[in-house]
């Protein structure tokens, strides 16, 4: 049952549990292919607080409780001003009286933690500098359809260790699949995480990229410069640059694998034209896929996943 919970990490939930969200998305998906009414959340509202700019979280979300039948509402950061005009914790204390939930998308994850903390209501990670869960479901929703499985598939990761990084990595041995990461010294994922995933034989670090992607299934990167790095842009270009998922390295992929990345992308740098363009990429069903696989998210925190037997 995971009505009323968080959504602050991959971690929160165990692989049948991800299973669930997966499943409700694929039904969701088919729904609104098929022009089904999907009010599952009627009457309810979610609140969207964002730190960060965005593109994906944003439309998703809100176009996500529209289309189950609920309401968001974007708490602009010029209007909100959390941490600042108000506490972290009284702005969780007042949304949770007015709100079925909270969606925020921040740089430092221990405001999440704090919101969680002081509001009744489920709070959703829409990002943070520590991990990216909500991308995640949407990557599994996409490797799963790809695939048919995520059992036995083999993920390799090219690039900096970052947050997204470390939510596929606490997903792997939850739902089987095995994740080879690629990482220069320094920038490798969280080191509990890959220890935990190495444990479980779902997690493995090497240096070199074509070594990493050696038959793998499907193959994920992530831009070199996240934000609030920006300080960094000229030394992480350097450094990186051997990391480019480019026509060599895919070739070193299964025939069939496909290429992942969360975007925006930054081409001709983590990824080059021809493969995000190219007949390999299911860069923007990822993308499609945030909007259903989110909508599974609230429906399953907001309602519990009992409520997907009203689509039947």
């Amino acid at each position: 049952m995971l009505a009323g919970r968080d959504f602050l990490n991959i971690s929160d939930l165990d692989g049948v549990e991800l299973e669930s969200i997966l499943d409700g998305a694929s039904q969701l998906k088919l729904a609104l292919k098929n022009g089904h009414p999907q009010y599952l959340l009627s009457g309810s509202t979610l609140a969207m607080i964002f730190e960060k700019p965005s593109l994906r979280t944003r439309a998703t979300f809100e176009a996500g409780m529209t289309q189950l039948g609920g309401h968001a509402i974007d708490l602009a950061q010029e209007h909100l001003q959390i941490g600042v005009r108000e506490t972290i914790e009284d702005v969780g204390r007042n949304l949770c009286r007015w709100v079925d939930a909270i969606m925020a998308r921040v740089f430092d994850h221990s405001m999440l933690d704090r919101l969680a903390e002081s509001s009744s209501v489920p709070v959703i990670n829409g990002l943070s500098d520590q991990s990216h869960p909500c991308q995640i479901i949407a990557d599994l929703m996409t490797l799963r359809e790809r695939k048919g499985s995520l059992a036995g598939v083999k993920l390799a990761y090219v690039g900096d260790g970052n947050n997204v990084a470390n939510s596929l990595l606490a997903a792997a041995p939850r739902l089987g699949f095995t994740m080879v990461c690629a990482c220069p010294g320094g920038y490798e994922p969280d080191g509990g995480l890959l220890t935990q995933a190495g444990n479980s034989g779902a997690g493995v670090l090497v240096e070199d990229p074509v070594d990493a992607v050696t038959d793998a299934d499907a193959v994920y990167t992530d831009t070199w410069v996240s934000m609030g790095q920006e300080t960094e842009t000229e030394e992480r270009l350097a450094l990186f640059r051997p990391y480019q998922v480019n026509a060599k390295v895919m070739a070193a992929a299964k025939p069939d694998a496909i290429f992942m990345h969360c975007l925006p992308a930054h081409r001709g740098q983590e990824v080059t034209d021809d493969i995000i363009d190219g007949p390999q990429s299911a860069v923007f069903d990822q993308a499609e896929n945030r909007l259903h696989a989110q909508k599974s998210l609230l429906v399953h925190l907001i309602r519990g996943g009992e409520a997907f037997n009203e689509l039947a």
